[in-house]
């Protein structure tokens, strides 16, 4: 019998049908309009965006805009990529332009989607932004959809680490911007740390469009964006630390993988303060529990952590003596990235690297509150329902599934659950072997470095050829990934490693071409292309025959969205597919998350050995299991979140008056202002306010206004006047100190007075609040043990963070009174002795590079230098070091010349 929801969608639709029934009369509208815009000249697509801009700018909303726009730019990408957009593609793009997350399946051309929603809203002359996962992606669809943007008279930018602030610049001016979370994020920092309006990069925040939202804004976003300094180096108390964590035993921890926690017990305790007392590192009179061991606590529970938390070549990987983290969705290394708090110093003393010094916070944003600040918000994925509820909460984004283009034609098959994980890989093993052997494409997907390198030593014993993309690999992630659909190929992939890229059916065309034509440079680049198109149709007809691409997947991940993203890879475009998930009762997931209800069934079948359960039922309770860990995440997010937003209203305060104040010609009155409120404090402070007399200490207020003001008032003298009370006293000295700045301001010139105010200000607005976040973070780090005396953690959080925030602009009115108060013009005895220091310190500077440079490439010619050496032959050139001087004689650092990643 069918339940009421299930009669009701049937009557009424879903609400996602809804939303798409809702976009089919706008996309009738922009195909009648086909016929007409496809008789504009070249010059007529340029001459119709400039009208459409007009009307934009004159105030017709782009609602009205719409049909027309997506028209304009549908007919422009046939004409410079020779790509039409079908209707669906069309919805995507109004769903986007309505501030939605637009699910679209592997293969349904998301990238081409994008361009047209940022048509249209680049007409409004406030740039909009793409945002990608990484810089190979941004640079890569910029290049490809400036074709699009060009021949509808816009620009196109892209943004990327290690570019020149004015490059920058140039490219946030564009009509559309392409660029990474990471990168945007770190601009909005880097902005708000700027001193002068001309060096910032960034224009506003109009209109977003994320592409692979999920993993930007869910996925990612649990790590906050930090620009931080280097803090005292504590090498040495890290690696004593490290030496006695492995003489711990499991008595002396507990550890709760759920939560992904590990603290010491009792018995740990007292053991741990006996061995730091032997080894010296803690005082024979001291407890790990007095307030003096805090630092040596919080290193000891680091190290912990980083041994047992944290393993290599699935955390991370150790490349040239550096510790690199491994995102745990995407397989991807996270260079540049680090663990804060010392984590990533515990885990460099495990593994015996260099040991980085650990950083103090100099600015810092979360994603979600870096993308709260578009004025709207859109994205893009192939996998997003499952987290809308987050999406909706957070962002305030709708989640539409755009129905695909062709129907799907993949085949789902329900798990295998094996007893144990050497049983699940026989199978693997098998199933492998028999799509290879019927030239069916295999894509096997695994959950860590290590596991994609065990598996690929399996078949490597089994004599099956195969290619293994993970971290590890990442430079030919773009060819393992193009050949992943030749007929019979084996690709063994960590997680979804190689997204952006997809996987068509008897390989990459079009790098099939670039390799023969790479391999016979002289041939004639047509004949090679009509050649391979040939032998490339036979191929992929030979791979839909045997099935399309069978994408195998090795153990289930917390998340259904990165099982979806790997199944999703196979069946694009109407292609045949297969996928099939095999499981074993040791997987973590199961280990940890499982049902102890299927651990029972599964037992009581009383299993053979190699026998699998194949069961929908099997797949509901692990989806069940998935749930509630997604929940969990969820809940953990959404309470750091709220953390964060505390600080990020303070945030937008603090950036807020460095603006204003970059803006400002003159900040003469704020700056008097100030010093007023500092003066009425200090008479409050030493006479208090209905007071008598013989109270007052007019010694302290005396020494308070030479160090805070710099003048040697007789408030004395005044004080014993007759009549006279506190406020005479405050107008006097105010009027003294308002005349002393106003000396001073003559004696620098007004001009550079104002420059001088709002140097000053800028630099303890900074100084400031560098020291508050570090306040917040220690006060973050504890406020959570105010839950054992019933008090709720956050509502304390914003108590103290709101008192400390007024303490903190307390503290800034002061350092600014003081500072400009003691300040004087340079004279000239000054100036030439600072010239002279400066000189000098430049050329013993200039010494030391010459010294270094000179040593460093005599080492890398003796050590990296091929036999035959040749400056205009790469191939003789050996290995030289990313940081070494070019071979090639060009003066540069290697990584900036010949060695410049595409």
């Amino acid at each position: 019998m069918l339940g009421l929801g299930t009669v009701a969608r049937k009557v009424f639709g879903t609400p996602n049908d809804r939303k798409v029934k809702a976009t089919r009369p706008l996309v009738e509208k922009i195909n009648a309009l086909e016929p007409e815009i496809e008789q504009l000249s070249d010059d007529g697509l340029i001459e119709k965006t400039a009208e459409l801009r007009k009307r934009a700018l004159g105030g017709e909303t782009l609602e009205a805009l719409l049909p027309e726009a997506f028209a304009n730019c549908r007919e422009a990408a046939r004409r410079a990529l020779g790509l039409r957009a079908f209707d669906v593609q069309l919805m995507g793009g109004i769903f986007l332009h309505q501030g939605n997350i637009s699910e679209m399946k592997t293969g349904e051309g998301k990238t081409l989607v994008a361009t047209f929603p940022a048509y249209l809203n680049a007409l409004t002359g406030k740039g909009v932004h793409i945002v990608t996962v990484n810089d190979y992606l941004a640079k890569r669809d910029a290049e490809w959809m400036s074709n699009v943007f060009g021949a509808l008279g816009m620009t196109t930018g892209v943004v990327h680490p290690d570019q020149a602030n004015a490059d920058k610049t140039a490219a946030y001016a564009c009509d559309v911007t392409y660029a990474t979370n990471n990168e945007l994020g770190f601009d909005y920092l880097r902005d708000n740390m700027k001193s002068d309006l001309d060096d910032m990069s960034q224009r506003g925040h109009n209109f977003a469009i994320v592409d692979e939202v999920d993993s930007i804004l869910i996925d990612e976003a649990r790590t906050p964006l930090i620009i931080s300094g280097p803090a005292q180096d504590r090498s040495t108390l890290y690696i004593a630390v490290d030496a006695l964590i492995p003489e711990l035993d499991d008595s002396h921890f507990s550890l709760d993988e759920k939560s992904r926690n590990v603290t010491f017990t009792d018995e740990g305790n007292e053991y741990l303060e006996k061995l730091l007392v032997e080894r010296e590192i803690l005082p024979e009179d001291q407890s790990l529990y007095d307030p003096e061991s805090t630092t040596i606590v919080h290193h000891v529970n680091q190290g912990l952590r980083a041994h047992k938390m944290f393993t290599k070549d699935k955390d991370y990987i150790v490349r040239d003596n550096e510790v690199v983290l491994i995102d745990e969705f995407t397989g991807r290394m996270m260079s540049g990235r680090r663990l804060s708090d010392g984590l990533h110093q515990a885990i460099e003393a495990k593994e015996g690297c260099d040991i980085k010094p650990e950083n103090v916070t100099l600015a810092q944003v979360t994603f979600q509150n870096y993308f709260r600040l578009y004025d709207k918000l859109a994205g893009m994925t192939g996998t997003a329902a499952t987290e809308a509820e987050e999406f909706a909460e957070i962002y305030g984004l709708g989640v539409v599934e755009v129905p695909t283009n062709k129907p799907i034609a993949r085949i789902d098959k329900d798990d295998a659950v094996y007893r144990t994980t050497a049983e699940k890989y026989k199978a693997v093993i098998k199933a492998i072997e028999k799509a290879q052997e019927k030239g069916q494409p295999t894509l096997v997907g695994t959950t860590s470095i290590e596991k994609s390198e065990l598996l690929s030593q399996m078949l490597t014993e089994a004599n099956v050829p195969h290619n293994v993309l993970n971290a590890r690999q990442h430079e030919q992630e773009a060819q393992i990934v193009g050949d992943a659909g030749k007929l019979g190929a084996v690709t063994i992939a960590t997680n979804m490693a190689g997204r952006g890229t997809d996987i068509k059916l008897g390989g990459n065309f079009e790098m099939k071409v670039l390799e023969a034509i790479a391999a016979d440079p002289d041939g004639d680049a047509d004949a090679i292309r009509a050649k391979i198109e040939a032998g490339h149709t036979a191929d992929e007809q030979a791979v839909i025959e045997a099935g399309g691409l069978f994408v195998l997947a090795t153990e289930r991940h917390e998340s259904r969205r990165i099982d979806n993203q790997l199944r999703g890879r196979s069946g694009r475009q109407g292609d045949p597919g297969k996928s099939a998930f095999f499981l074993s009762l040791d997987d973590d997931l199961m280990r940890i998350f499982g049902s102890e209800r299927l651990e029972k069934v599964l037992s009581g079948l009383g299993m053979k050995e190699d026998e699998a359960i194949i069961h929908p039922w099997v797949n509901k309770s692990l989806e069940r299991a998935q749930a509630k860990v997604e929940g969990r995440n969820f809940d953990i997010r959404k309470q750091l979140l709220k953390f964060d937003d505390v600080m990020n209203e303070q945030r937008k305060v603090i950036f807020k008056q460095r603006l204003d104040i970059m803006r400002a010609a003159d900040l003469s009155d704020i700056v008097k202002d100030m010093r007023g409120e500092v003066i009425d404090d200090l008479v409050d402070q030493y006479m208090p306010p209905k007071s008598y007399a013989e109270q007052w200490d007019m010694t302290g207020l005396h020494a308070a206004l030479v160090e805070q003001l710099n003048m040697d008032l007789p408030v004395q003298a005044w004080a014993d006047e007759e009549g006279v009370d506190d406020e005479d006293i405050s107008e006097r000295i105010e009027k003294a100190a308002n005349e002393m700045m106003a000396q001073k301001a003559s004696q620098f010139g007004p001009t550079n007075m104002r420059l001088v105010e709002k140097q000053i200000l800028l630099q303890t607005i900074d100084s400031n609040w560098r020291e508050h976040l570090l306040t917040l973070e220690h006060l973050r780090s504890v406020v959570g043990f105010r839950g054992y005396a019933q008090r709720d953690p956050l509502n304390e959080y914003k108590n103290e963070a709101f008192q400390l925030f007024e303490t903190m602009l307390d503290s800034l009115r002061q350092t600014v009174t003081q500072q400009l108060s003691q300040v004087r013009p340079m004279s000239e005895e000054d100036r030439k002795a600072i010239m002279d220091q400066m000189a000098q310190q430049q050329a013993a500077l200039e010494a030391q590079t010459d010294a270094a440079e000179t040593s460093e490439e005599a080492q890398q010619v003796s050590e990296d230098a091929a036999p035959g050496f040749d400056e205009n032959d790469p191939t003789t050139w050996g290995n030289p070091g990313r940081n070494a001087m070019c071979p090639c004689g060009s003066g540069k650092k290697f990584k900036h010349c010949h060695g410049r990643l595409a």
